[in-house]
């Protein structure tokens, strides 16, 4: 039986300002990337998110992101290696603090937006990453686009890694996500969305916008929450995942 992580970005409310629907996601996914602060999230919420992660039996994972919460962390920010290496290993650190004293720990990362594009295409971004992470924690799994410089970097280095695929996103013919300027970069057709996601897991294979057929990997799938309709189709996901003989259970399980 083949089996699959589901993960969700969660914990992105910012003082006043509450941005998703972490409850009800929560009864659904294995794996959450919760926010470190930069992006979206602040202390208070991530208490909170780790506590709710917990008391829903779900993994707990760091997401994060560069300094720029007007952008919500998906404006491109020309850094080095060394800044990016820095900037993971201080979100790790926080999130790794709410996480002991809490009584879990840290499962895996995944970087969020800009980050986490500029790393699927930039070797030494991605590198950068990698080192905070492996230097602080190398039981930690990496979680980068498959097929990425991400995932290369991760192995590289020695983590484990985990490729991620996008129910409801189009894909470039290099396997990139196509960018979210682009029409039809996200798809809203629930039926298909998951009709991509069976295939992506059960044949290695996505149709990309041009309508070429590409080789895909997946160890976990992506999937929003932040809005009812959303919370809905991960439901449907889970019930479609059970009828095609997929198994859904946290990436710790079966990433060796």
């Amino acid at each position: 039986m083949k089996c699959i992580d589901l993960n969700s970005d969660i914990g992105e409310s910012f003082g006043n300002y509450y941005l998703g629907m972490d409850s009800e996601v929560l009864k659904y996914i294995t794996s959450a990337n919760i926010a470190c602060g930069w992006h979206a999230g602040d202390p208070l919420v991530m208490e909170k998110t780790v506590k709710y992660s917990n008391k829903a039996n779900v993994s707990i994972g760091a997401h994060p992101g560069f300094l720029d919460l007007m952008g919500f962390g998906r404006r491109n920010i020309a850094v080095s290696k060394e800044e990016i290496y820095t900037y993971v290993k201080y979100q790790l650190g926080a999130m790794m603090g709410f996480a002991k004293s809490n009584g879990t720990k840290v499962q895996h990362l995944k970087p969020h937006g800009a980050m986490y594009n500029m790393s699927a295409v930039d070797y030494k971004l991605a590198r950068g990453i990698s080192e905070a992470v492996y230097e602080i924690d190398s039981d930690i799994i990496l979680v980068g686009l498959a097929n990425s410089q991400l995932i290369k970097a991760g192995k590289d280095v020695g983590l484990k890694v985990a490729n991620e695929v996008f129910a409801d996103r189009a894909y470039n013919d290099d396997g990139t996500l196509v960018s979210r300027k682009i029409d039809g970069a996200v798809i809203k057709d629930e039926k298909v969305a998951i009709e991509r996601v069976v295939k992506m897991i059960k044949e290695s294979r996505v149709t990309s916008i041009t309508g070429k057929e590409i080789e895909i990997k997946s160890d976990t799938v992506c999937v929003h929450g932040d809005n009812p309709k959303a919370v809905q189709f991960v439901k449907e996901i889970r019930e479609r995942f059970i009828k095609e003989n997929i198994k859904v259970c946290s990436m710790r399980y079966f990433i060796k």
